[in-house]
């Protein structure tokens, strides 16, 4: 049982099973087997205690010891009833959601859908038979002996998942929704652009309001992931808000910058160890090659005097605060600053889950090569970037003190709350009421594939990219008759 100090962990368990000191012989029921090699599992060790206790220690990720934090294991042959008690020991993490009534994510084979266990059953203490270590300890009781369980630090969100996602809704053949391969991992996995937009946008010679959207950069902020999908779920509806934003904007989505992180069950960090929200200011194409062909694609279209990006949103998850809130950069140019805090109060009037209060703007020597600083400084005064947070475990509704914890359906209608609010901030309402909602569309090409019975292949319908030398080198003088922004007024 004894698999070596903490110290030495290199990779997750895989069908380990622990039995009683001194036991010889095959494995008996309740003899519990635990296991994390499967996609975004983390597990790294675990002790038996007592008969009815195990510590489990967190498998730190690739390449960087210092952070302990997403954890992702099954465990099976259980008897029914039986009680135990497991320790997570070896968080890399001090403050904790745990001190606020956050508990760990559990299913089954036979309960599928992922439940929060009773805050009464889980503690978060510092504990001083590990190093002074904070530990996390829960209690549990397995109830039905051929299930598998499963735990997990917040709802999973895997690469595999996300790429079947975006296979389903590439078969639609909408005419206003185009997927890409903007570049791969250092692993080969794809780094995917959406693009979601009127095609009349996309005509060569129009020019284009951008909003540039990205997610998981930290692969174990599995919460980025929905409120990304539900960006994206009611950008391509037929709801009349959707139809107008894809009229007169363009959105650009990479809604997983880290799919070795997230394949891996890193809980920050690339396959490499790097933390990837650091290197904006040089990224190196075989180091960080999707962090490389995002900030190349933004730098092209920040180029191109035909577009302006307006806004570029980073979605992420926090580990030790409530609701959803942002950050935002902090400018010489009052009146800048004070433009610039407009979306997300808009934000906050839309979405119940989003504070305002916890909203701020900083310029921290820590966060210089995080994407909304680097951006921020290179982008001109008409564009705003922001870090969208949002918490691991809860929101605070305006005038409780009740903590409503979130669940799947909730990260996504934030996120369906952020794509309504660009409404608002570029005052689109009028143009709502005199949409009507027609039937989907296919595209040309894919009409004319039908009539000859041929089966479409995959990517059919990439957006044109040529090579950087196709862009203006200089950023020229960008026409502003498409540009809503009016500093005088705000709103």
């Amino acid at each position: 049982n004894d698999m070596g100090n903490d110290d030495a962990i290199g990779g997750n368990v895989s069908k380990y099973t622990v039995l009683p000191t001194g036991y010889c012989g095959q494995p008996k029921k309740g003899h519990l087997i635990f296991d994390a090699c499967f996609e975004s599992g983390n597990l790294g060790r675990v002790d038996q205690v007592s008969e009815f206790e195990y510590d489990l220690f967190i498998r730190p990720d690739t390449c960087n010891p210092r952070f302990r934090v997403w954890f992702n294991f099954t465990v099976e042959n259980v008897k029914e009833s039986q009680r135990v008690i497991f320790n997570i020991v070896n968080f890399s993490k001090t403050k904790s959601l745990y001190r606020d009534g956050m508990a760990p994510m559990v299913k089954s084979t036979s309960r599928p859908k992922w439940q929060r266990l009773p805050p009464k059953n889980v503690y978060y203490y510092r504990c001083p038979d590990h190093r002074k270590n904070y530990v996390m300890s829960f209690a549990f009781c397995f109830d039905r002996e051929e299930d598998i369980y499963q735990f997990a630090y917040c709802y999973p969100y895997t690469y595999t998942r996300f790429q079947h996602y975006l296979d389903s809704l590439q078969k639609r053949n909408l005419d206003y929704f185009f997927r890409e391969q903007l570049g791969q991992s250092v692993q080969q996995r794809q780094l995917d652009l959406l693009t979601i937009t009127s095609p009349d946008n996309l005509r060569e010679g129009a020019e284009q309001k951008v909003v540039f959207i990205t997610g998981r950069v930290h692969p174990g902020e599995t919460p980025s992931s929905f409120v990304c999908q539900g960006i994206i779920d009611f950008l391509i509806s037929q709801h009349p808000i959707a139809r107008v934003l894809r009229e007169h904007l363009v959105f650009k989505i990479a809604p997983m910058l880290n799919p070795d992180g997230v394949y891996l069950g890193n809980y920050r960090c690339s396959l490499m160890g790097f933390d990837l929200n650091r290197h904006w200011l040089d990224p190196s194409p075989w180091a960080h090659p999707t962090l490389h062909g995002v900030k190349q694609l933004i730098i092209q279209m920040y180029n191109d005097p035909k577009t302006s990006l307006e806004f570029y949103i980073d979605i992420h998850a926090h580990s030790t605060m409530m609701n959803g809130f942002m950050y935002g950069n902090i400018f010489e140019d009052e009146e800048r600053f004070q433009r610039q805090a407009i979306f997300p109060k808009l934000l906050c009037h839309n979405a119940e889950d989003f504070s305002y209060s916890s909203t701020s703007f900083n310029r921290d020597a820590v966060k210089a090569g995080t994407g909304r600083r680097f951006l921020g400084g290179l982008l001109d005064h008409t564009s705003y970037c922001y870090t969208l947070e949002v918490s691991f475990y809860s929101y605070i509704i305006g005038g409780t003190t009740a903590a409503v914890p979130y669940t799947e359906e909730a990260y996504m209608k934030l996120g369906r709350n952020v794509a309504r609010t660009f409404l608002d901030y570029y005052r689109l309402n009028t143009l709502v009421e005199k949409v009507a909602i027609p039937m989907p569309r296919l595209r040309n090409e894919e009409v004319e594939a039908q009539r000859k019975k041929e089966k479409p292949p995959s990517y059919k319908h990439p957006l044109l990219r040529g090579p950087a030398s196709n862009y203006p080198n200089g950023k020229g003088d960008k026409r502003r008759s498409v540009n809503h922004k009016d500093p005088s007024n705000p709103f």
